[in-house]
Order: C-alpha cells, then sequence, then structure tokens
C-alpha cells in the first residue's frame, strides 16, 4: 500500500484516518479541503484543483483524503488502495459537530476544515441516499479489480484496521 485515496461523508473520520495512516506509511497527507480552500473559504478552480491532484499522484507514494466526486476519477485510477469511510448518516452527524466543540471554526492545517453551516448539515445528512452510491459506483468503475477496497463503518472497526496495517508494516 502506497497511494491511497480516502473517500466519505464529511464528519466520517477521513482526515484522522489520513493522518494515521500517511504516519503508518511514512508517506505524505494531503487533505483536499486544504488543496481546494483558501483561508477566505475560496474555492480553486476546477481546472486548477484536477492539476494540482495531477501532481500529486504523481508522486510515489501518497494520501489523499477528500471526496470531490468531480475529480473522484483522477485518485482511483492511481492508488493502489481505496478507503471508504462507510459510517452511518448519525455517527457522520456527530462528527461534524464534535469536530466544531473540539477544534473551532475554520482552517486548522491538519485536515481539519470546519464550517458547518446547513448545506454542509444537507449534505452529509442526505450522503448515503444521494452520494454514496455515487461515489459507490466510481469505485467500482475505476478501483476494483485493480486496487485494494477497504470498507471501514465505524470507529471501533477503523482502529482495528489501523492497528492491523501498522502491525504488518512493523
Amino acid at each position: 500500500m502506497k497511494k491511497v485515496a480516502i473517500v466519505g461523508c464529511g464528519g466520517s473520520g477521513k482526515s484522522h484516518v489520513a493522518r494515521e495512516l500517511g504516519r503508518i506509511l511514512d508517506a505524505p497527507v494531503t487533505h483536499l479541503d486544504a488543496a481546494f480552500y483558501d483561508n477566505e473559504w475560496n474555492a480553486l478552480p476546477m481546472d486548477k484543483f484536477t492539476e494540482l491532484q495531477r501532481e500529486l499522484i504523481s508522486q510515489p507514494r501518497w494520501v489523499i483524503d477528500g471526496n470531490y466526486n468531480s475529480t473522484l476519477q483522477v485518485r482511483l485510477e492511481a492508488c493502489d488502495a481505496v478507503v471508504l469511510m462507510d459510517v452511518s448518516t448519525v455517527a457522520a452527524l456527530y462528527g461534524i459537530f464534535s469536530r466544531q466543540i473540539r477544534h473551532g471554526a475554520g482552517h486548522k492545517g491538519n485536515g481539519v476544515h470546519n464550517r458547518i453551516h446547513w448545506g454542509v448539515i444537507k449534505y452529509v445528512a442526505t450522503y448515503r441516499r444521494k452520494m454514496r452510491p455515487r461515489v459507490m459506483a466510481k469505485i467500482e468503475e475505476f478501483a476494483t479489480g485493480r486496487a485494494e477496497v477497504v470498507l471501514l463503518r465505524n470507529r471501533r472497526q477503523t482502529r482495528r484496521w489501523l492497528t492491523k496495517v501498522a502491525a504488518e508494516r512493523s
């Protein structure tokens, strides 16, 4: 495992898993929210965002977390592992609110990018019904059969998987 794409709903634990996996694999970690937004929450133009991801995936080792379905194919075609943080809606909603309480709003430089508003809550609340099928279809089309696909459904399973990966690297 050298090139890992981590996807899933906001609040699912993508950034935490990315940081831990980057440490375990000794690979650079990129949080796509940090690449896409500047400090004033201005979005990078999509063509520049896509090109940035192409540069990132050209490296020999990487861990990239973030959904961004419009550019997901770029990462899926290059990864040797994809991790889908497939937590429940309740767990994801808990995740975004508890992150806000723990870290506050704004950019924290460690993959934590908090900005809770109605659009974010609606996205998280409807992710499993609306976005998850689209993400699963892209994983099936661009990664299955070529890359290891890991579905992590809860925090306990995630901790166990990270412990297993770390033990395999020792």
